[in-house]
């Protein structure tokens, strides 16, 4: 087997993969495709009575003497 014979069976090899994955994904872009639904909003839901008090922080160090 030449190596020109093996490179033409590997050609066809790789050739039949990407036939394949081109099959499985489908044409690039909208074409082709269904088209994508509208997105629905819904209705924002009720707020709560009283917000959730924040997590306490650390130490506030509103200035800081020059010495």
């Amino acid at each position: 087997m030449s190596s020109e014979s093996v490179g033409g069976i590997l050609g066809a090899i790789v050739a039949a993969i990407v036939l394949a994955v081109a099959v499985v994904f489908g044409p690039i872009g909208q074409y082709g495709k269904p088209p994508k639904p509208a997105k629905v909003e819904s209705a924002p839901a009720a707020a709560p009575a009283a917000p959730a008090a924040p997590a306490p922080r650390g130490p506030i160090i509103r200035e800081v003497p020059n010495q």
